[in-house]
């Protein structure tokens, strides 16, 4: 799959429910090797008390759930904002070969911005990261979701 963008919608999507329960928009996805959704998260930490429950972490277990193994190598992690620190080491354990963002996070983003962990030598992993899929629908959710708070 070269086109990110119908996948990236479905991350859109599970954002707005991030969102709607006070948390920060944040959405994920992941696709398989055909193409399928076989994972969905969003940001849940408000909602559950839990601090992991970001939305990569929870579509990640999804998919190691559906596809009954840890092992997501061949699947491709969408995302609607740069993955921190904790999402970026979680991808690397899936063994996500591609993970594709929206926004990056110039804070705390880890796939390239602040850090890179997905592509640190040291590790040896090759994660392809492809930035920029629908960024400004992305960064748009970020904005308004923090305008409100202030």
């Amino acid at each position: 799959m070269e086109n990110w963008t119908e996948a990236m919608g479905e991350a859109l999507e599970l954002a707005a429910r991030a969102s709607a329960v006070g948390d920060v928009p944040v959405g994920a996805v992941v696709v398989d090797a055909s193409g399928a959704v076989i994972g969905r998260g969003w940001n849940r930490r408000e909602v559950e008390h839990d601090p992991t429950a970001h939305a990569e972490v929870l579509a990640l277990r999804e998919a190691a759930a559906a596809a009954a193994s840890w092992r997501l190598d061949g699947c491709t992690l969408v995302v609607t904002l740069e993955p921190c620190v904790m999402c970026a080491g979680a991808a690397l354990a899936a063994r996500i070969p591609r993970i594709v963002l929206g926004a990056w996070d110039e804070k705390a983003g880890a796939t390239g911005s602040q850090w890179d962990v997905v592509r640190d030598a040291r590790i040896g992993a090759k994660v392809e990261v492809i930035s920029g899929v629908r960024a400004a629908e992305s960064a748009s959710l970020l904005t308004a979701f923090f305008e409100a708070r202030r």
